[in-house]
This record gives structure tokens, C-alpha cells and sequence, in this order.
């Protein structure tokens, strides 16, 4: 058989490139049908033109020339040989057992498909919720996990059917990556409640594979749960609001509390409680923090600007506080009381519940009956929501309070989040890190 063109040895070094690896025996197969297509290409044209093509490529530069788009090479590529089937692979950080340590992990990402982006991961946030996953706090956890929920990363690829976005978009993908599109709540655009929902992280995709989160070099995802990021807001700082952000301005919206006016509560505040505080702020509410201690007092009043500031082991200003508040977003992600935060509630007040805890919880009715209380609760937040609150945040020059930190630091940031030792959200420099050990 002849020797490989040029053109056939540079897209295959590019196919490579992108992959990460390939079968050698597909490579093989790859590169003859290549040979075959331009032998047939060959015979159709006269030969100075053929001398003048093969020149041409002659000087084609190497798969490392950071000038080139290798995913476009590859585009090129499945379109000559009818789809040769590639399987790429990333390596992101993953907990192998309860102990939720975290160490590089190497894995396959499926194929691009029609509706899907294939999407470099630039930054991601850490959530409690990924330390109750990769230590089993709830009893379902399923290793190796990726995880990692506030992801914000740009285009590499879009799939056939794609229209809403291009390669180079900023783009932020939540917890939620997958449902059914066809029930109730996803036709109401509130597929964060349907009962088929497939999690970033921590489950199984319809392909039968184990979906992986955002501490990962990249990702696949499906473009129906993928959010453009505004122009003009830093990447690291939009990672937390696709989770806190959203988990606060998700109720306000839902439950018709986005309005001057109204006088709030914020229980806890870690990186869900200062985002609450500065949504709310921003939309004319007054706010108090409610906490089991003075120590973050000034920080609340000061920085974050609340107006009140309550702390409730002090029985006197509980007492004072009594049936002032319209609603109160509890953040806490703990076992607590909830009787003396209904006391604080209005007529008609709302107790919104946003902490994730596997423990039940107990009150006594009459909390609820004399006042016409409700004790009701949201999670996270619709594309939908989460792309209005990208443009409410943006509007209004909210950033989160965030520690960046490179992808080495994990574990580190882990135990520090789990004794509140941080101001007020970590965030992953994942493009910036070194994945592999």
C-alpha cells in the first residue's frame, strides 16, 4: 500500500491529539480509509493539480501549534469516514471510597452528541453538598465520583442539533443535567423537580454510563441544561451563583417575595446565607442574619450589609423579634430547632427550608395554625431561573464572596468547609491546575 499523505498523518495526529488516546487498530482503519478516499480523490483530478494538493500539504504544522482547532479537525475527519466511533478521555478528581479524599482520576467522556457541548472546564465552586456525596452522608453514594456542580467552562464542540450556542461561549452548567422533557414540571420549565432527573454527578446517564462533575478537565453536556454566562462577569465569580445563587433567587421568585418592601431572614450564613443576603438586599428587602453566634455580626451589618443582625441563643432579642419577618430563607445544613425561627414569622410568614439534612426535623402545630404559618422548601433552580438570575446578579453588580483555589488544595478545602473556615465559597481553578499527579 502506498505511504500516508501528509494530510491523512495530520489529521490522524490531530484525532489523537483530541482524544487523548485511540484504539490502535481503529488508527490503523482510520488512516486506510483515508488513503483509500484520496486515492479515489486522486484519480479524479489531473496531476499538476494533485502535485499542487499534496504541496500544499506539504507544510502543514504540528497537532502542537495551539494556532489550529483540533476539534475541528476531528469534525472533518467523522464526515470523510462516516463517523468512525472515538472514545475521548479526561481526567478530573474523584473520591474512591466514604473517606471523601479526593485524588486524579482518569475516565471516557461519551461522544458529542446531537444535542450535547463538549465543554473545557475553566472553574468550578464547592458545594456542602459535594462533601455529603463523596463521604456517603446520604447513603447513596456510588465510586469512583467526580464531583463538582457550579461549573463554568467554555465551548470546545456543539453538537448537529445545537443552535443556542458556539464554540468560545462562556457557559455554566448546575447540578441538574438530564430529565425526562416530557412531564408536568419539565414542561412547566421546572425540570429541577422531575422525577427523572439525572444529576450532574453521582448517577447514570442515558447512555448507561456514570455521569462525573466539574472537578474535571472537561465535560459533555447536554445543551438544554447548559446557561450562557453574561458578558462582563468573571468566571470564578459566577461559579457559586449557579448553585447559591440560584438556591436563593429561586423561592424569592417562585413564592412572589421579589418585591420592595418586605422584611427577611437569612438563617446561616455560609455560601448560600451571603448570597441570600445580598439578593434580598437587592431586592429592597430589610434583612436580618440570624445566627447562633455574634461572630460573623460585623461582617453581616459591615460587608455584606444587612440591617439587622439577631442571634438566636439570646432569648430577649428572640422575644423582640417575635412576628416581624415576612419570610426566612434557613440555610442550615445541620440539625436544628425550628420552632423558635416560626416565632419570628408574620402572619402568612414563610420558613423556607434549603439545607440538606438527613435527620428529621420537629415542630409543634400550633407554631404553624395561630399564624398561618407555612414551613416549605426549594431546590436549587430551573435553567430558566438561573439564567435570569445571571442577569439580575449582573444588573445589579452582585459577585460572590469567594477563595480561589488550585485543584491540589482540594481536600484541604473540603476541611476547611466543613468547619465553616472559609469567606464565603471556595472555587476550583481547574484549567489552571495541574490534574494529573
Amino acid at each position: 500500500m502506498n505511504r500516508p499523505s501528509n494530510i491523512t498523518m495530520y489529521a490522524s495526529r490531530h484525532a489523537v491529539g483530541l482524544v487523548g488516546w485511540v484504539d490502535k487498530q481503529a488508527l490503523r482503519k482510520m488512516m486506510m480509509m483515508m488513503m483509500m478516499m484520496e486515492g479515489k480523490q486522486a484519480s479524479k483530478q489531473a496531476p499538476g493539480r494533485e502535485r499542487e494538493r499534496a504541496e500544499s500539504y506539504s507544510t502543514l504544522p504540528s497537532i502542537h501549534d495551539k494556532s489550529l482547532c483540533p476539534l475541528k479537525a476531528y469534525r472533518d475527519l467523522e464526515t470523510i469516514m462516516g463517523g468512525l466511533e472515538v472514545e475521548r478521555t479526561t481526567v478530573g478528581w474523584a473520591a474512591t471510597d466514604p473517606s471523601g479524599v479526593l485524588s486524579p482520576y482518569t475516565y471516557t467522556l461519551r461522544n458529542t452528541g446531537p444535542e450535547d457541548v463538549f465543554i473545557k472546564v475553566l472553574y468550578c465552586g464547592i458545594c456542602h453538598t459535594d462533601i455529603h456525596q463523596t463521604k456517603n452522608d446520604l447513603g447513596m453514594s456510588n465510586y469512583p465520583m467526580v464531583p463538582g456542580h457550579e461549573v463554568v467552562g467554555e465551548v470546545l464542540e456543539v453538537g448537529s442539533e445545537v443552535t443556542k450556542f458556539i464554540v468560545g461561549d462562556r457557559v455554566g452548567v448546575g447540578i441538574v443535567i438530564g430529565s425526562c422533557q416530557n412531564c408536568r414540571t419539565c414542561k412547566s420549565e421546572m425540570e429541577q423537580y422531575c422525577n427523572k432527573k439525572i444529576w450532574n454527578y453521582n448517577d447514570v446517564y442515558t447512555d448507561g454510563k456514570p455521569t462525573q462533575g466539574g472537578f474535571a478537565r472537561e465535560m459533555v453536556v447536554n445543551s438544554k441544561f447548559v446557561v450562557r454566562i453574561p458578558e462582563g462577569m468573571a468566571a470564578e465569580q459566577v461559579a457559586p451563583l449557579l448553585c447559591a445563587g440560584v438556591t436563593v433567587y429561586s423561592p424569592l421568585t417562585h413564592f412572589s417575595l421579589a418585591k420592595p418592601g418586605l422584611r427577611g431572614g437569612i438563617l446561616g450564613l455560609g455560601g448560600v446565607g451571603h448570597m441570600g443576603v445580598k439578593i434580598a438586599k437587592a431586592m429592597g428587602h430589610t434583612v436580618t442574619v440570624i445566627s447562633s453566634s455574634d461572630r460573623k455580626k460585623q461582617e453581616a451589618l459591615d460587608h455584606l450589609g444587612a440591617d439587622e443582625y439577631l442571634v438566636s441563643s439570646d432569648e430577649a432579642a428572640m422575644t423582640a423579634a417575635a412576628d416581624s419577618l415576612d419570610y426566612i430563607i434557613d440555610t442550615v445544613p445541620v440539625f436544628h430547632p425550628l420552632e423558635p425561627y416560626l416565632s419570628l414569622l408574620k402572619l402568612d410568614g414563610k420558613l423556607i427550608l434549603m439545607g440538606v439534612i438527613n435527620t428529621p426535623l420537629q415542630f409543634v402545630t400550633p407554631m404553624i395554625m395561630l399564624g398561618r404559618k407555612s414551613i416549605t422548601g426549594s431546590f436549587i433552580g430551573s435553567v430558566k431561573e438561573t439564567e435570569e438570575m445571571l442577569g439580575f446578579c449582573k444588573d445589579k453588580g452582585l459577585i460572590s464572596e469567594i477563595e480561589v483555589v488550585k485543584m491540589d488544595y482540594i481536600n484541604k478545602a473540603f476541611e476547611r468547609l466543613e468547619k465553616n473556615d472559609v469567606r464565603y465559597r471556595f472555587v476550583v481553578d481547574v484549567a489552571g491546575s495541574k490534574l494529573q499527579g
